[in-house]
């Protein structure tokens, strides 16, 4: 099987970004999702889920974003209780892994309460690949048995998509002599290695997602890129399905 799973970051940010995902779910080709539980948008965002149940739903765990789900994590937090910033990582840092292992554990679980059942592990910012976050992140996928977003060197007994492409987002606003090239690179990907993660950020924007996201106006071009009806034409054409991570 050739299986192209087309995955939108940041569901439960806001309703803005919820909204722009499930219609690029229902109108074009996005296949499956990741939810942030700590996010002002999650409970509408799990409403929308359940209303779409074909739609794949994995967990955003989260680290450099708003709060946290657990209120006794200090050593992930800033002195105003929010989580630290993604430079914080950038840098040499410390924190008590054992917090992280809880607050992202709860994260999941969140999502389990919910009525979700999660089908693999992501990161916002994709702090997952930084070590020593990532043996946190592959004990709980190992915990779960969930596959992973395979954008890192990760252990053999972890379970990912053969390929992740990462520059979906970037076709959006291609410049239409360019774009062929682009997609011929996507399907000759999934043809060659069977199975690839497309990321994308599709979404509305509104006052939470401008003032709080460096990715803002860019989610409308991915949005209206799913919805190009070329897409299921040329999929089906070079034999390739849509899908989520359960199909792996």
């Amino acid at each position: 099987m050739k299986l192209l799973i087309v995955n939108a970051d940041d569901f439960g940010y806001c309703p803005a970004i919820n909204l722009g995902i499930i219609e690029s779910f229902q109108q074009g080709i996005l296949s499956s999702t990741t939810i942030m539980a700590g996010m002002p948008g999650f409970n509408q965002a799990v409403k929308l889920a359940k209303e779409n149940p074909k739609l794949g739903v994995g967990v955003h765990l989260t680290l450099t974003c708003q709060k946290p789900v657990l209120k006794n994590v200090p050593s992930l937090v800033e002195s105003d209780g929010n989580f630290h910033k993604i430079g914080f990582y950038e840098q040499d840092f410390s924190l008590e892994l054992e917090e992280l292992y809880q607050e992202w554990k709860a994260q999941i679980e969140k999502v389990i309460a919910s009525g979700i059942i999660p089908d693999h592990l992501d990161s916002h910012h994709h702090v997952h690949t930084i070590k020593p976050l990532t043996s946190v992140f592959e004990d709980l996928a190992a915990e779960y048995d969930l596959p992973v977003r395979g954008n890192y060197d990760q252990s053999d007994n972890i379970k990912i998509a053969n390929r992740f492409y990462s520059t979906f987002d970037n076709l959006g606003r291609d410049k239409e002599i360019w774009k062929p090239y682009d997609i011929h690179n996507l399907v000759e990907d999934v043809e060659t290695f069977g199975s690839v993660e497309a990321m994308c950020h599709p979404g509305y924007l509104d006052s939470f997602i401008l003032e709080g996201s460096s990715l803002t106006v860019n989610r409308t071009y991915t949005m209206k890129e799913l919805k190009d009806p070329r897409y299921p034409k040329l999929f089906e054409q070079a034999g390739i399905q849509l899908g989520t991570y359960c199909d792996l």
